[in-house]
């Protein structure tokens, strides 16, 4: 069906990939400023998510496919047309969307672009893509940037910190992440959430790695998912549900989790403790904050709820010591690049250095909240060296107080320092664990 351009759901996938290249939105804010919520179909709003994240998801390749179709690069002034071409690429490469379907309607969006002189440009161009498709692929794959679709910094790290499974970890970022849930074993379990799901003949099988995982066979909308809004499950990663297991949590303990939003951890904290510890969720953006509060309210957890900076406790602390602590870190989000793809465009090589700093910082920040025998357990969700093992290890050789306790589990890679789980592994994302304790 055409539909006209001001409610094309190509033209808002179009916009979306710009402003996340040129303008640096994340892709969730980047679609909704390109007007995804004006789509009023349902099977619209899903094929405009879908084409915004695939372009993002293979944007190195389909640059690098642009510029051998281009005789030159468009001007500056015609960027909008650079990336209406990105989109009905990805589309014809790497869908099975009807070719004609994708040059006729690409074609037909410049009128939208008041760009009617550039019918042919574009008609010509991905025409052009469909004749030369088989050899136009030999020459990406002469290209590590445009075969992998990552950038070349990014490509550089992972080869250097993983010299054997680089090229797993790439191919498993541009896959579309599965859809785990989180059972809320306060109010069921998960084995009767697994015949709720099959009541509505959603497909799911238990993950071997969390007691409380299911992952389902393919993703579904929240509205589909038995209970959601009276807390029975949350939609969670299986990998940062570890968290709470490797905290040995015991009853009566006082616990902070040191950045907390959006509250899956704090929440799967109160779960697998039975409610019976007292947590203060931490967070210093006021937005995220709501989130927490939500989701709290959702589930029936009673957590105290902070505003405040993980990196400068006197501003919020009462003087308060934990048993345990939690900082899931800010980091690059180099372990979940499939779920976020956008992460490829919005980093740069200089960020990390300036994370791995702030993580450290972090670090001995919340270590004099600890009690005596306390743990404190690090989480990230990347898969560089440099913002785990690394941090670890200078934090290990700055603080005479703490002490690595070993992860002992069958699944991960067991590094110098800390427990790494790579994208892909038992459907995880990427994520790092060390776990210290005070002496």
């Amino acid at each position: 069906m055409t539909k006209s351009s001001t409610t094309s759901p190509r033209l808002v996938a179009c916009r979306a990939v710009q402003f996340v290249a040129d303008k640096g939105l994340n892709s969730e804010r980047a679609l909704t400023v390109a007007g995804i919520n004006n789509l009023n179909d349902v099977r619209d709003i899903s094929f405009a998510r879908s084409v915004c994240l695939g372009t993002l998801r293979w944007y190195h390749q389909q640059e690098v496919l642009l510029s051998l179709l281009l005789d030159k690069p468009l001007q500056n002034k015609n960027r909008d047309l650079h990336f209406l071409l990105l989109t009905a690429l990805f589309q014809l490469s790497k869908t099975d969307i009807a070719r004609h379907g994708v040059v006729s309607e690409t074609v037909n969006l410049v009128h939208a672009l008041k760009k009617k002189w550039a019918k042919g440009l574009v008609n010509g161009v991905l025409r052009s893509y469909l004749r030369q498709a088989a050899a136009l692929e030999i020459k990406l794959k002469k290209s590590p940037v445009a075969d992998t679709s990552h950038p070349d910094w990014l490509l550089k790290l992972l080869q250097t910190a993983w010299p054997y499974q680089w090229r797993d970890i790439t191919e498993e970022n541009n896959k579309q992440a599965p859809m785990s849930l989180r059972v809320n074993t306060l109010r069921t379990s998960r084995d009767e959430y697994l015949d709720m799901l099959g009541s509505v003949n959603i497909d799911a099988s238990c993950s071997p790695i969390s007691a409380s995982a299911i992952i389902l066979k393919s993703p579904c909308s929240i509205d589909k998912l038995p209970g959601f809004d009276k807390g029975l499950v949350s939609i969670q990663d299986v990998a940062p549900q570890l968290a709470a297991g490797f905290l040995d949590l015991q009853n009566n303990q006082h616990v902070l989790d040191a950045c907390a939003a959006p509250g899956g951890k704090a929440a799967h904290i109160m779960e697998a403790s039975a409610g019976k510890v007292k947590l203060t969720a931490l967070e210093l953006d006021p937005q995220r904050l709501l989130r927490i509060t939500d989701n709290m309210q959702r589930l029936g957890h009673k957590v105290e709820i902070i505003e405040g900076d993980a990196s400068s406790p006197e501003s919020w602390s009462s003087g308060q010591k934990y048993d345990r602590i939690l900082l899931d870190a800010p980091c690059s989000g180099s372990g979940v690049i499939r779920r976020h793809p956008d992460i490829k465009l919005l980093r740069r090589a200089s960020d990390i250095k300036q994370l791995a700093d702030q993580q450290l910082r972090f670090l001995h920040a919340l270590w004099p909240l600890l009690k005596d025998n306390g743990k404190l357990l690090y989480a990230t969700c990347s898969i560089l060296p440099q913002e785990n093992e690394n941090v670890i290890h200078c934090f290990l050789s700055e603080e005479e107080t703490a002490k690595e306790r070993e992860l002992d589990v069958n699944y991960g890679q067991s590094r110098q320092h800390g427990l790494q789980i790579l994208p892909g592994e038992h459907q995880m994302d990427g994520f790092f664990y060390a776990c210290l304790q005070k002496n």
